[in-house]
């Protein structure tokens, strides 16, 4: 039976400087040059080297080299023989290298993230670290095994589907294994959560049923099942896999909206870079949990994961916690002729290896393409392509795809997909909250058969920086506050919109933007880089989408120092009800939904408590004889220039 070993420990980098040091994975020699601006990290090829001993594998065995993720090109070599190249540095690839091996080995990778024309991404608004950023492993297997040869896939697919009114599932389970014997059998095992056997069969490819199926019911219950194959030969089991799965169907209706198992389930959540202060997209598991964490605190059902693949043990999160998820490639920006075949192999790669992950209900095709390609006919014809061959590889997801501000209504490539998505930014990067609306209404109207979707939106928010008069592009925590305000009370007037996923969820790094006192970054996050700050608008999502646990937030607690007399204070809520206290005297209880104003008097120096039953906030205000000049942007400020 196989065998997985992780080989992270005690790797040789040689990087741009052409020294060498000893490192651990996950690696990457951008961690910090990618994220301090100038627009000039380090882009090339760096080589990661380690010896290896011989592992013990029996006559009949064969042992594989697995890499999780490599950024953005790799090349490897096993005692100086070529076990082949990667293009694509989000998803995970596999050598054979049992024929290769001796009692000691020399493994070389080179990673490479220089700049060309035929690997994405190449032109986007993120930091694309190079390096061995995630985990690498020795798999040992029976000759005869479960398919590990074919675009990194797990040799295993399950398509399950509730039917009779969603009380029993039918679960079609494929595999694929190299054993060429007459006297093999795939046994196939479906089990609940609790390890009980639902269902079972013989075959490489079986349908099973599942009596009283329970479903996978997103955030409110995330049922999952494991299937698990064995391979046996002469009665003898030779290889096993398995993979979790969950029972649920889902659709959308351009009038209503998404429905998940037959109900109406308003997808309205964030999108996800992968990247962290200081350690680039280099993550443990840890890192991502947080991730996670942060994410269910604000009462999110959906995450758009942008703009690539991401680490497999994050899907598994969105499956456990009942995340709704739109997974796409980096087919951005722009449209490089001698890159439709990455694209290609790119989205086999993201399909076959995450087919199996309940928590996915789309493929995203592309983001942004037409910022720098128009309505070129090889560009067109590539998304028709991938759109095609998302529905022949996956008959059971829909398509879609984000398009740019500048893309308008009538342009053909948002027509191409299923449901299609904007990335607009109407209140930031151009004047006017109202224009949201009358674009929704616009499109509505024009296409009233067309899904649409908001896939970013969002504005720039540093936590030092405040104002008592916030205006657009001044960076302020508290005019971010005000825009998703408004973005909040706008979508909830709109339920026909399938999807909405802020822009961010967490700062992250872009190092060819200068904002905010701060270059390298973009600060759009609800959630700062470092994951140690939630910003004011964190705790606003919260108040509109977390209806499990009672939380009260005093808005604008940084900016302490006020010139003014006198004062609003906001607090945040999903309570009913909220009493506000002034150094232990009660200004006022106020009944409502989200947001609470009360007017403060300000003399000194002021202790503020918010209560709804339990839970409480404290603040605290001073009266200032001037304006602190901490909380106004120094220099020239670029405003809310895009970073194009």
């Amino acid at each position: 039976m196989r065998k997985t070993v992780n080989i992270n420990r005690d790797w040789r980098f040689t990087g741009p400087d052409g020294q060498a040091s000893g490192v651990d994975l996950p690696h990457t020699w951008n961690a910090v040059d990618g994220q301090d601006g100038g627009n000039d990290y380090w882009r090339g090829t760096c080589l990661y080297e380690k010896d290896l001993e011989k592992p013990v594998f029996a006559p009949d065995e064969r042992v594989y080299l697995e890499f999780r993720g490599v950024n953005a090109s790799a090349r490897v070599k096993l005692n100086d023989t070529l076990l082949g190249t990667h293009d694509g540095g989000y998803s995970t690839f596999r050598y054979d290298i049992t024929d290769v091996l001796a009692e000691e080995n020399h493994l070389q990778v080179w990673a490479d993230n220089s700049v060309n024309d035929r690997v994405y991404p190449q032109k986007a608004d993120f930091t694309f670290y190079g390096g061995i950023y995630r985990d690498v492993y020795l798999i040992t297997v029976n000759k005869d095994h479960f398919d590990m040869d074919y675009m990194g896939g797990p040799g295993i697919s399950v398509t399950p589907r509730p039917v009779d009114s969603y009380s029993r599932g039918e679960v079609s389970v494929e595999t694929w294994n190299n054993c060429e014997d007459e006297n093999a059998v795939v046994r196939i095992r479906l089990l609940d959560a609790e390890g009980a056997v639902a269902a079972e069969g013989k075959g490489r490819n079986v349908d099973l049923t599942i009596p009283s199926v329970h479903l996978w019911n997103g955030v409110e219950d995330p049922y999952l099942y494991t299937a698990e194959a064995v391979l046996i030969v002469d009665g003898v089991e030779k290889d096993a896999v398995s993979t979790r799965f969950g029972v649920r169907d889902f659709s959308y209706d351009a009038k209503k909206g998404f429905f998940l198992n037959g109900r109406a389930y308003p997808l309205r959540g964030v999108s996800r870079h992968q990247d962290r202060k200081g350690i680039g997209n280099a993550l443990t598991p840890e890192m991502h949990r947080e991730d996670m964490d942060l994410i269910c605190e604000m009462g999110v059902n959906t995450v758009r994961l942008a703009h690539y693949q991401h680490d497999q043990y994050f899907y598994d999160l969105c499956d456990e916690r009942g995340m709704v998820v739109w997974a796409e490639i980096p087919y951005i920006s722009e449209h490089m002729p001698n890159g439709r075949e990455n694209t290609i192999s790119q989205m086999k790669e993201l399909i076959i290896q995450n087919y199996n992950h309940p928590c996915i209900v789309c493929w995203g095709v592309s983001n942004e393409i037409t910022i720098s390609t128009k309505d070129n006919a090889d560009m067109l014809d590539n998304h028709r392509v991938l759109n095609d061959l998302c529905h022949e590889m996956d008959r059971t997801r829909f398509t879609t795809l984000a398009c740019y501000a500048m893309c308008g209504p009538f342009n053909k490539v948002a027509h191409i997909t299923d449901v299609v998505s904007w990335n607009l930014y109407l209140g930031w990067y151009v004047p006017g909250f109202r224009l949201n609306d009358l674009w929704i209404d616009f499109f509505h109207k024009v296409y009233p058969n067309r899904c649409l979707g908001f896939s970013e939106y969002g504005a720039e928010a540093m936590t030092n920086l405040h104002s008592s008069h916030p205006k657009r592009g001044d960076q302020t925590e508290e005019y971010q506050a005000l825009y998703h305000e408004y973005m909040l009370e706008c979508f909830e007037k709109r339920p026909f919109m399938w999807a909405t996923h802020v822009w961010n969820m967490f700062d992250f790094a872009a190092d060819a933007r200068d904002q905010g006192g701060e270059p390298g970054m973009n600060h759009k996050g609800l959630v700062t880089f470092d994951r140690q700050i939630k910003k004011d608008s964190f705790y606003l999502y919260k108040a509109w989408w977390n209806h499990r646990d009672p939380f009260v937030h005093i808005c604008s607690k940084r900016f302490r120092d006020r010139t003014e007399s006198e004062i609003e204070v906001k607090v945040y809520s999903n309570c009913e009800e909220v009493t506000l206290y002034c150094d232990g005297e009660k200004i006022g209880t106020q009944k409502g939904s989200h947001i609470f104003r009360f007017k403060v008097p300000m003399k000194g120096r002021h202790e503020l408590r918010a209560v709804s039953g339990a839970a409480e906030d404290t603040a605290v205000f001073i009266r200032a004889d001037k304006p602190n000049p901490d909380y106004k942007l120094k220099g020239k400020s670029s405003n809310s220039t895009n970073w194009v």
